[in-house]
This record gives structure tokens, sequence and C-alpha cells, in this order.
């Protein structure tokens, strides 16, 4: 073992305790500000359904309607993975995990809409509609019905409409609980919001509603819509989406970039509205740097462009669909929303398509480092922590199989958690 080394120091204990004492304060803030990811399960999309049109069989019917525009449009695993550029050993695992995914779980999470998706109705007629949409709702998650996540997004803080906002909140949360309480998935959207007052504002209700019921605080988290400009840059310089976080006090859930209202906002004429253009890129990468490490959310926009008509408009849409989806996969946005059932097809074959072509090349990094094996790529445990994450989003969402990713890296669902979220000094690999 050879001579074994004499360790000297110079500092006293003290020295160490004084430092720690003065940046108790610091670790403090840090645990507060940046818990890092919470862990449970992203949805890939959010589909909006109209608060007047959404139906008990609503979930089925866009199922239904994308299985269909499949058999029309691209009847087999060659057709769809010809107009898509999906490679050849890839084409019959992604097609048929499409087909899968539209028969058992068409949707991930659907957002009853309240807001532009809506319009201006009667008081009275809106009252309704909300109050119908809890008895859905829960009448959903009551018979196994429901999308993984559901809710809705109502009108938002604005002063024309903010009273309209508040009721029907109201209106849809008294529902739920008194159908039972709210469900697990539950999720609200705050729309076009512009000051972190107004998440305050929002934050208030809550409270309320929390309070008059007897629930926990905090048990209603909400997801904040970024649609414009004020929202990613402040009258005075700053990233007002950071102070929007700060100011939900634990209760953001998510950030969903509104592409049409945002491209509008700041002058990008109709015909290159898109989540491509560089000022959703910019907005986005703001978003994405404020939310790292806040468990916070971001999630893409949509696009316009609807999968309709003869089969070569048809295609056209889908290439464009199913490219704009890889390309946010690539830049980490993981979630975005779908606008018509015929998108839901291009949706997942490019989440699939993402998670399995990375599958073994991913496993084999990870198993590598938990081997200590080594390599041609030296990676860190930050990297373990994406892989594992890559691995998680995929078998979630139905891309991956945990017994697949169990035989290739040797780790099981926990292990994967584990790196994906460590904790230091509390990381234990076991056998799968």
């Amino acid at each position: 073992m050879g001579q074994q080394e004499k360790v000297a120091t110079s500092l006293a204990g003290a020295v160490s305790e004084e430092i720690s004492a003065s940046l108790t304060a610091v670790d403090a803030e840090l645990a507060r500000r940046y818990p890092g990811d919470p862990g449970t399960r992203q949805p890939v999309h959010t589909v909006y359904v109209p608060g007047d049109v959404f139906e008990p069989g609503t979930l089925r019917s866009w199922g239904d309607q994308a299985l269909a525009a499949l058999d029309e449009h691209a009847p087999d695993a060659t057709s769809f993975a010809a107009v898509l550029g999906i490679p050849e050993a890839l084409a019959g695992p992604v097609y048929d995990r499409v087909r899968a995914k539209l028969e058992r779980e068409p949707v991930e999470d659907l957002r009853i809409d309240f807001e532009d998706g809506y319009g201006p109705h009667p008081d009275a007629d809106e009252d309704e509609a909300a109050a119908r949409a809890a008895r859905l709702v829960s009448e959903a998650y009551a018979n196994g019905t429901a999308a993984p996540y559901m809710g809705i997004r109502m009108k938002c803080m604005e002063a024309g409409v903010r009273d309209r906002g508040i009721r029907t909140t109201d209106v849809f949360l008294s529902g739920l609980m008194a159908a039972g309480g709210l469900p697990e998935g539950l999720v609200l959207t705050l729309p076009k919001v512009t000051y972190p007052e107004q998440v305050t504002a929002f934050v208030q209700l809550l409270e309320a509603f929390e309070k008059a019921h007897g629930l926990d605080a905090g048990r209603i988290g909400f997801e904040i819509q970024i649609e414009t400009s004020q929202s990613i840059l402040a009258a005075d310089g700053t990233a007002a989406v950071a102070r929007m976080i700060d100011a939900a006090q634990g209760r953001a859930t998510g950030l969903h970039y509104g592409t049409f209202d945002y491209s509008a906002c700041v002058g990008v004429s109709a015909a290159y509205q898109a989540s491509d253009h560089p000022a959703a890129d910019h907005a986005k990468a703001v978003m994405q740097v404020a939310a790292a490490g806040t468990g916070v959310r971001v999630s893409d926009g949509s696009t316009n462009v609807l999968p309709v008509g003869p089969t070569g408009q048809v295609h056209e849409a889908w290439r464009l669909h199913y490219g704009l989806t890889r390309r946010a996969l690539a830049r980490a946005y993981y979630q975005g929303w779908d606008m018509h059932p015929g998108h839901l097809p291009t949706r997942y074959a490019a989440v699939y398509a993402f998670y399995r072509e990375g599958l073994e090349p991913a496993a084999a990094r990870l198993a590598a480092y938990v081997a200590k094996a080594g390599g041609d790529v030296m990676d860190e445990p930050a990297t373990a922590k994406a892989l594992s994450g890559y691995l998680l989003r995929g078998i979630d969402c139905g891309a991956l199989d945990t017994a697949e990713v169990a035989r290739l890296t040797g780790l099981t669902r926990a292990d994967l958690e584990a790196f994906a979220s460590p904790r230091r000094g509390d990381l234990t690999v076991t056998a799968p």
C-alpha cells in the first residue's frame, strides 16, 4: 500500500463551524427556492377542450378520431414511418405503441377551457358549465375514465374578466368538493399573467378556498401561462417570470408558453407565429432558466396547423407537428399543447421515437457509470441524473417498458428515481 501520508491541518474546528453558521440562512433559502424536480410524472402534452364542448366521452372520442386518422392516412407502420422519416428499425415499435396508447390512454392531461377557447358567455351559462365540468371530472375519476391529469383554465386576473375568473374557479372547485373532494390529478391553469402581483392574487384566492373547506394549506397548485412580453422582461429589466414563481409561494407546478398570444404581443405577423420562431425560443429559454431547480416544469406551446383534409395535406401537417415536437424534446421541453385529435398520432410518434432511439445508448452509459466501467464518455453525477430522468420519462409515457430498462441497466425503477433526484449520501443501488 506504500507509506501512509501524514495529515496536517492549520485551521481550528471553530472556523468551519463559523462558516457554516454564516451560511445557515443561505442553505435554507436554497432548499426553499430550489427543491429540485418533484419526481412525479409529467404529461407529454395538454389537450384543451372548450367548457361548453366537453362531454363524458370526449377523451375516448379524441382517441377514436386519432385512430381513424391513422387508418385513413397511414394504415401501417411502413407508411407512417415514411411520412415522418422514422428509421426502419423503429417503425414497427413506434407505430404499435402509438396505436396502443391511443386505445389505452389517448390524452394524458386535459384542460377544460373557460378562457379563449370558451369566450364570453352569460354568467348563468358559465356558472352551469363550470358546475357541469366539476361533475364530469369527478365522475371520470370515479369510474376510471379520467386522464391522469385534468382541470380547468379560468379567465385571467385582468380587471375586465377577474371577477368571472374567480367565480368560475370557485364554482368548479366547490363542485369537486361536493362530489367527494379534489382529485390527485387536479390541475388549474392561470392564463395571461403579466405581473407577479396577479400570481399573488390567485394564491390569495386558493388560500381562501382551502381555509373555507378545511384543506391543507398549499393543497391546490396551478400552472402559470406565459403569453405576454411583460411576463418575460419586466419594465425594470428583470425576468418577471422568476418573480412569478416566487410569488406562487410553492404552488406553481408549471410554466406554459402561449405561442400565439406571445407572438402577437411582440409583433410577429400571423404567418410566422410558431413555436420555433426566435421570439419563442428566447421566451422559453428565459422560462427554462427561471424554472430550473425550482420544481416548476416548462411546457412548449402548440401549432395551429391542423391535420385535416386530403391525405397529402394531413401528411404535411403531421410532418410539421412531428418536427416541432422533436425539436422541443431536444431542447428539454418535454410537454406541449395539442389542439386537435389528429395531433395525437404525431405527438406520441415523436415522443416514442425520441426515447426508443436513445434507449440503448442511455442505458449503456448509465450501467457503465454505476459499474465505474469507464468507456469513451466520462460521465458525472449530473449526467447520471439526466440519463435516469430520460429513462423514467420514457417509461411514464409508454415509450419504454420497465422490464427492458431493467434488463439493459441492471437497475430498478427505485434506483432510477434515486439517481434522477439524488440526495447527498443517500443513494443505494439494488438489483432488479
